[in-house]
Order: structure tokens, then sequence, then C-alpha cells
């Protein structure tokens, strides 16, 4: 009895782990340069003495979903897309250089200049600050050039810095709960000259939002049959101890 209801109990808590995570990646099918999480299940042997014979399920997140985004025009100065492979280089909110794609970027009132989240985009020497302008351009491979504010010359450019651009073995990058993309062995990425930007593009979601929600619905059916098991195991349980107290 005891090896069944563990068995269903361990299925029922990893299945509402990976519940959790498709619905995060539901949740983000419009969040610009989202990539999606993927999960397995397998069973694991119960290590110790006298266990061997019980089994347990886990729920696993094998890595992440690197494939492109549909790309959609929007026409925005600050809006850019990675062109084929590569990665916009941020600060992350621990102060560690991280990646992503997402380039729906602004600048703050203080000149800093962000992503949609907020997080710092980063140049060769950290943050980037853009001044006051009257036209914002970036250049494919990653250039910041403004016409400043009041310069009173509309063909007056001045570079005010460039964007990191990398590129990454998937195997050598890890996505952590913060959403961002990390160097397993925690270097920065060297910057490359290869990676090219598009102005006034975004990269949206690579979320199926039609296969997230066949898998939400797979997963709540496996909660349910779970669930059930657990009932099951608890009535014949008390079936048995009626007849031993006879």
């Amino acid at each position: 009895m005891d090896r069944s209801l563990y068995i269903a109990m361990s299925g029922a808590k990893q299945t509402l782990l990976s519940q959790s995570a498709n619905a995060n990646n539901l949740a983000n099918t419009q969040t610009t340069g989202f990539k999606t999480d993927l999960e397995q299940f397998r069973s694991r042997p119960v290590t110790g003495a006298g266990f061997p014979s019980r089994v347990y399920a886990m729920n696993e997140k094998p890595g992440v979903d690197l494939s492109h985004g549909a790309m959609q025009t929007t026409g925005g100065d600050l809006d850019v897309a990675i062109n084929g492979e590569g990665y916009l280089a941020v600060q992350g909110a621990d102060g560690k250089e991280a990646y992503t794609r997402a380039g729906d970027l602004r600048v703050t009132p203080e000149g800093f200049l962000q992503t949609g989240a907020g997080l710092k985009v980063l140049g060769q020497d950290g943050p980037i600050t853009v001044q006051p302008a009257e036209k914002v351009t970036i250049g494919s491979d990653g250039t910041i050039s403004i016409i400043p504010l009041g310069s009173g010359n509309a063909t007056t450019q001045i570079e005010v810095g460039r964007i990191k651009l990398v590129k990454a073995e998937s195997v050598n990058l890890e996505k952590l709960n913060d959403g961002l993309l990390h160097a397993k062995d925690g270097k920065p990425v060297q910057a490359n000259a290869d990676v090219r930007l598009a102005q006034g593009v975004l990269e949206g979601s690579n979320v199926n939002a039609l296969s997230a929600m066949v898998d939400m619905i797979e997963l709540a059916r496996n909660f349910e049959l779970q669930t059930k098991v657990m009932k099951n195991v608890d009535e014949n349980a008390a079936a048995g101890a009626k007849l031993m107290q006879m």
C-alpha cells in the first residue's frame, strides 16, 4: 500500500510543478524575446537500505527552447531584434552580465538604455547612457548614434556607445529564475562582431500557445488520475484494516 501511495503522491507533486512551468510559458506568449522552458518526467529508485523496490517520480528541467520567435515590424527607433544567432548583453538584477533577445529598448529619465523589463543594456565599458536626443539610430553592429536635442543641425550625429552583442553555443548557456540566459561557467561571453541587429523590429515569444494548452489539459488529467490512485489506496487500506480487526 505504501508503495502505491508514495508513487502516486510524488507523481502528483511533480505534475503540479510541471503545470506551473507550463502556465508560465502560456502567460508569456506575448512577451518579447521569451524562450520556452522545457520539462520532463522520469522515474528514480529510492536509495537506502530496504528501499530499492520503491520508486518516485521526478520532474526536471532539461533546458530551454532557444529557437527564434516570429519577427514583428514596429518601426520604433529603439526596437531592435537579433538578425540570426546571438544575444544582447544586459545587467541582471544581481549586477552580473546576462543575455537576452528582448530588444524592446527605452531610455530612462536618468539616461540609461534599458530593456522593457528594466534591465540595463551593456556596452563594452558597462551600462550604456544616452543623452537627450531628437533622434536615436541603432546600427546593425549595435552602434548607437544620436542627433543631440537642440543641436540645430539635423545632420550631425554623435556616436554615444555600442551595444555588446554576443554569440554562444546553447550548451554553454542556462536559463535561471530571472528569465535570462547566463554563461554556465559564470564568465562574461566575449563580444562577437558577426552578430547583427535590425532596427524597428522585435522578436516575439517562441511559445506555441496551442501546444501549451494541450500540455495543460494533459497535465491536469494526469494529476486527477494520481489523486484517484491515492484515494483508492486509502480505501483499500481502510478495508484491509477492518479485515484485520475481524
